[in-house]
Protein backbone atom coordinates (compact mmCIF):
# COMPACT_ATOMS: atom_id res chain seq x y z
CA UNK A 1 0.00 0.00 0.00
CA UNK A 2 0.94 3.71 -0.70
CA UNK A 3 -0.22 7.19 -0.23
CA UNK A 4 0.79 8.25 -3.85
CA UNK A 5 -2.69 8.13 -4.88
CA UNK A 6 -4.14 10.44 -2.08
CA UNK A 7 -1.53 13.21 -1.96
CA UNK A 8 -2.60 12.97 -5.96
CA UNK A 9 -6.06 13.76 -5.65
CA UNK A 10 -5.17 16.22 -2.80
CA UNK A 11 -3.13 18.63 -4.68
CA UNK A 12 -6.02 17.89 -7.44
CA UNK A 13 -3.10 16.48 -10.27
CA UNK A 14 -4.07 13.65 -12.68
CA UNK A 15 -1.95 10.78 -13.58
CA UNK A 16 -0.54 12.62 -16.71
CA UNK A 17 0.27 15.57 -14.88
CA UNK A 18 2.45 13.45 -12.38
CA UNK A 19 4.05 11.50 -14.94
CA UNK A 20 5.13 14.44 -16.62
CA UNK A 21 6.64 15.88 -13.33
CA UNK A 22 7.78 12.49 -12.83
CA UNK A 23 9.46 11.26 -16.02
CA UNK A 24 8.92 13.92 -18.28
CA UNK A 25 6.08 11.91 -19.66
CA UNK A 26 2.43 12.40 -20.95
CA UNK A 27 1.20 8.83 -19.96
CA UNK A 28 0.27 8.69 -16.98
CA UNK A 29 0.19 4.65 -16.87
CA UNK A 30 3.37 4.25 -15.37
CA UNK A 31 1.34 6.62 -12.33
CA UNK A 32 -1.22 4.38 -12.32
CA UNK A 33 0.81 1.32 -11.37
CA UNK A 34 2.24 2.87 -8.84
CA UNK A 35 -0.70 4.08 -7.06
CA UNK A 36 -1.69 0.29 -7.72
CA UNK A 37 0.99 -0.92 -6.63
CA UNK A 38 1.90 -3.45 -9.35
CA UNK A 39 5.44 -1.87 -9.96
CA UNK A 40 7.55 -0.09 -6.89
CA UNK A 41 8.95 3.25 -7.88
CA UNK A 42 13.14 3.91 -8.16
CA UNK A 43 14.68 5.57 -6.17
CA UNK A 44 15.01 8.66 -8.84
CA UNK A 45 10.87 8.54 -9.21
CA UNK A 46 10.17 7.75 -4.65
CA UNK A 47 12.66 11.40 -4.42
CA UNK A 48 10.79 13.43 -7.25
CA UNK A 49 7.56 12.53 -5.65
CA UNK A 50 8.81 13.20 -2.41
CA UNK A 51 9.95 16.67 -3.73
CA UNK A 52 6.62 17.41 -5.40
CA UNK A 53 4.42 16.63 -2.09
CA UNK A 54 7.03 17.54 0.63
CA UNK A 55 6.08 14.34 2.18
CA UNK A 56 9.17 11.91 3.08
CA UNK A 57 9.28 9.07 0.57
CA UNK A 58 8.56 6.58 3.57
CA UNK A 59 5.50 8.29 4.11
CA UNK A 60 4.86 8.25 0.35
CA UNK A 61 5.47 4.44 0.17
CA UNK A 62 5.29 2.83 3.73
CA UNK A 63 5.10 -0.75 2.55
CA UNK A 64 7.90 -0.36 1.11
CA UNK A 65 9.29 0.82 3.50
CA UNK A 66 8.52 -1.40 6.18
CA UNK A 67 9.71 -4.32 4.08
CA UNK A 68 13.28 -2.69 3.34
CA UNK A 69 13.28 -1.93 7.31
CA UNK A 70 12.67 -5.46 8.28
CA UNK A 71 15.28 -6.77 5.49
CA UNK A 72 17.71 -4.23 6.75
CA UNK A 73 17.25 -5.51 10.76
CA UNK A 74 17.21 -9.54 9.64
CA UNK A 75 20.75 -8.06 7.92
CA UNK A 76 21.59 -6.32 11.08
CA UNK A 77 21.20 -8.97 13.35
CA UNK A 78 23.49 -11.57 10.74
CA UNK A 79 26.06 -8.70 11.08
CA UNK A 80 25.61 -8.26 14.80
CA UNK A 81 26.34 -12.13 15.96
CA UNK A 82 29.20 -11.88 13.11
CA UNK A 83 30.52 -9.14 15.39
CA UNK A 84 29.95 -11.21 18.50
CA UNK A 85 31.52 -14.47 17.22
CA UNK A 86 34.73 -13.23 15.75
CA UNK A 87 36.03 -10.80 18.84
CA UNK A 88 35.89 -7.84 16.52
CA UNK A 89 38.78 -5.08 17.34
CA UNK A 90 37.70 -1.19 18.78
CA UNK A 91 35.72 -0.50 15.20
CA UNK A 92 33.84 -3.21 16.18
CA UNK A 93 32.36 -1.49 19.10
CA UNK A 94 31.38 1.48 16.64
CA UNK A 95 29.53 -1.46 14.28
CA UNK A 96 27.86 -2.84 17.40
CA UNK A 97 26.28 0.43 18.51
CA UNK A 98 25.20 1.17 14.96
CA UNK A 99 23.78 -2.20 14.73
CA UNK A 100 21.63 -2.22 18.23
CA UNK A 101 20.34 1.14 16.90
CA UNK A 102 19.06 -0.86 13.92
CA UNK A 103 18.20 -3.78 15.06
CA UNK A 104 17.27 -3.60 19.15
CA UNK A 105 16.26 -7.01 19.63
CA UNK A 106 19.70 -8.01 20.73
CA UNK A 107 19.37 -5.30 23.91
CA UNK A 108 16.07 -6.72 24.74
CA UNK A 109 17.03 -10.52 24.72
CA UNK A 110 17.85 -12.25 27.63
CA UNK A 111 21.11 -13.31 28.52
CA UNK A 112 19.68 -17.25 28.26
CA UNK A 113 18.05 -17.03 25.51
CA UNK A 114 19.15 -18.96 22.47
Amino acid sequence: MNNLWGNRKRHALTQDDMAFLLLGSEDGSGVSRYERGAREPNFRTALACQAIFGVPAHELFPGIYEEVEQEVRQRAHLLSERLEASKASRSGWYKRKLLATIDPRKEDEPAHAA
